[in-house]
């Protein structure tokens, strides 16, 4: 189990880091995408140094999709991450990193236990595949200046970006993943740490005390 894990072995899942996201048609707008992107190369430098291996997802949507289409600029990887090495390319169609790929049994077979997720979107890809590992037993990492939101409005109502961002953070934080800076990050790795992760209870016991 995560909580039992006293020095981590690590892989880094980037997470469809795709023209799309970079003024295309489902830009990234908080945080800018331009800051968040280079965090992203930054978390993958770290990962190499350090020899945590890299598995890179690319979402793969039919010609006919509105975004990532199969064959255009927008689903191709962003240069940011295109021209970094990397351990494992994994193409999907679903929210989730696991879900109808081979990264479960490719982290299993390399003995690792614990998953750093950055990428796009914050609030979509990243928190199902955060979620996802955590029903699966990986300790989870999420870095909070590696990946960001676009603004929503449908049926249910609307939200901003930063608002999506930021509450998509602390409900990880809360209960799937823990939460962090790629600097602070890169001194849980250098230091072989897991950084905290806080309970759904603490969470709210905190929040009633501010109330």
């Amino acid at each position: 189990m995560p909580e039992l894990i006293t020095r981590p072995r690590r892989a880094l899942i980037v997470v469809d880091v795709q023209n799309d996201y970079d003024g295309g048609n489902l830009p990234i707008e908080y945080p800018p995408f331009s800051e968040t992107v280079k965090h992203v190369g930054q978390a993958m430098d770290i990962a190499t140094a350090h020899g945590i291996p890299v598995v890179v997802i690319r979402m793969n949507l039919p010609e006919t999709a509105k975004v990532f289409a199969k064959g255009t600029h927008g689903a191709e990887l962003h240069p940011e991450v295109a021209s970094r090495p990397h351990d494992h390319l994994i193409g999907k169609t679903q929210p989730s990193a696991f879900t109808g790929t081979d990264l479960e049994l490719w982290l299993r077979q390399r003995q690792i236990d614990t998953v750093t997720v950055v990428g796009y979107m914050t609030h979509n890809c990243d928190l199902s595949t955060v979620i996802h590992a955590m029903h699966m037993g990986f300790a989870v990492e999420l870095l909070d200046d590696a990946t960001g939101a676009v603004p929503y409005s449908n049926a249910a109502g609307s939200a901003t970006a930063e608002e999506i961002h930021r509450v998509s953070l602390v409900i990880m934080q809360a209960r799937f993943a823990a939460v962090l800076s790629t600097a602070d990050w890169g001194a849980h790795v250098a230091g072989g740490t897991l950084p905290h992760r806080d309970t759904l209870y603490e969470s709210n016991l905190r929040a009633r005390r501010v109330a």
